[in-house]
């Protein structure tokens, strides 16, 4: 939300796709570069996530940009071998006074629904991040600190604004083996 994301794009691969998990890397890495070049060559906020196709196409990716960017600007970057469809949409859809804030706030959820998606059912390389963000755009943590799990969970809710939309404790996992752990996402 501090980058103000609030524009998704997606990207996409002709043909049988990309099945490369490194590949696809390589092709975003090229495609950020041509697009900051593209818009004068200032630092851009970016975060981007991989995902596979329900079907045997491979691997396309969302991406989260704070400005209009013309769509041609974005086919023109977008110049994989292979490369597919291309698509930008502002968010919208939201209660009347949201502002950027609300428009980030459902970047970041699509994004996290995308990043907590199961890569079980494929094999996956370990080593590699399930998103990106840009090179000094990466959120600050917040340290919240209180006596107890209801307490911090209070907390992170008045930082947020809002109730969580998802949650998830450890406590509820009969044979979890690791220390205490709550994980919650906001939409």
């Amino acid at each position: 939300m501090e980058n103000g994301l609030n524009r998704l794009v997606t990207l996409t691969y002709e043909g049988s796709g990309c099945h490369d998990e490194r590949q696809i890397r390589e092709d975003v890495g090229v495609f950020v570069r041509k697009l900051r070049q593209g818009l004068g060559g200032k630092p851009l906020p970016y975060v981007w996530v991989p995902e596979w196709h329900k079907t045997d196409h491979g691997l396309h990716m969302h991406l989260a940009l704070g400005r209009y960017v013309h769509r041609s600007q974005l086919k023109a970057a977008w110049d994989a071998p292979g490369a597919g469809f291309v698509h930008i949409k502002l968010l919208g859809d939201l209660a009347v006074g949201s502002g950027r804030v609300g428009e980030a706030r459902k970047a970041a959820g699509y994004l996290g629904k995308y990043v907590g998606k199961s890569f079980e059912d494929r094999e996956r390389t370990r080593s590699l991040k399930r998103y990106e963000v840009a090179e000094g755009f990466a959120p600050r943590a917040v340290r919240l600190t209180g006596r107890s799990a209801d307490e911090v969970t209070e907390m992170a809710c008045e930082r947020m604004q809002a109730s969580p939309s998802w949650s998830w404790n450890s406590h509820e996992v009969e044979d979890w083996n690791g220390a205490p752990a709550i994980s919650l996402r906001w939409s």
